[in-house]
């Protein structure tokens, strides 16, 4: 469906909002999308500008400033032994003056290899996004990452498959991002990430409460 289908369908005939934060919220939305496609094309100078100069990311692997969060990107796309692809559904953005916030479903896939094996992530999220209006548009200040359920399968079933599931320590990684941190824990130069949002988690309450004095006109 094309997205200025899906913006009508996430603000439709219901929406009371003015024309004006009608298009803000559909250029958010795009902003969004854009970043998705970016960022899984490699298209790293276009990924820059979906984020502010000082912007923010946290995600299962990463947190800090959003200009390393490309670096890392741009230098592990060539080295890298997976792949990865990042599904965006419609948002839901609500619109304070310059500021917004959005919240924006995605299933995140990544194909990597175990040893010999080659297995399957799909990882359900979501981004919530605080979005700031300045002199190019609408740009993405923080981006935090909200881990759901998650699980692995294998490309093609094989007793080597079943034998690494079956060794797996997977137990003690909370349940919204095992696998996740199943497959970051044999994924060449990268780790978990310090803080890992998660459904349920306290310092996901924190994040969403903090988001909403800011859109309010708080500090960030």
């Amino acid at each position: 469906m094309h997205l200025r289908a899906i913006a009508a369908l996430s603000y439709g005939a219901g929406d009371k909002a003015l024309p004006m934060e009608s298009a803000d919220k559909f250029a958010i939305a795009e902003l969004i999308q854009a970043w998705g496609l970016y960022r899984d094309q490699g298209k790293w100078k276009e990924l820059r500008g979906t984020f502010t100069p000082d912007g923010h990311i946290s995600v299962s692997w990463f947190r800090g400033p959003f200009e390393q969060f490309v670096e890392r990107c741009r230098a592990g796309s060539g080295a890298s032994r997976s792949w990865s692809r990042h599904h965006l559904f419609a948002s839901i953005v609500t619109v304070q003056k310059d500021r917004a916030i959005a919240e924006t479903p995605v299933i995140i896939r990544v194909r990597q290899k175990f040893g010999s094996v080659e297995a399957d992530l799909t990882s359900f999220s979501r981004f919530l996004d605080r979005v700031e209006r300045n002199a190019h548009g609408w740009r993405i200040a923080e981006r935090a990452a909200i881990y759901e359920r998650d699980r692995l399968d294998s490309v093609e079933p094989s007793p080597a498959f079943d034998a690494l599931f079956a060794a797996a320590e997977t137990a003690h990684y909370p349940e919204q991002y095992r696998y996740m941190a199943f497959r970051l824990a044999h994924a060449q130069g990268r780790s978990l990430a310090s803080v890992i949002y998660r459904d349920g988690g306290a310092e996901t309450a924190d994040l969403q409460a903090r988001y909403v004095r800011w859109l309010g006109g708080g500090a960030a």
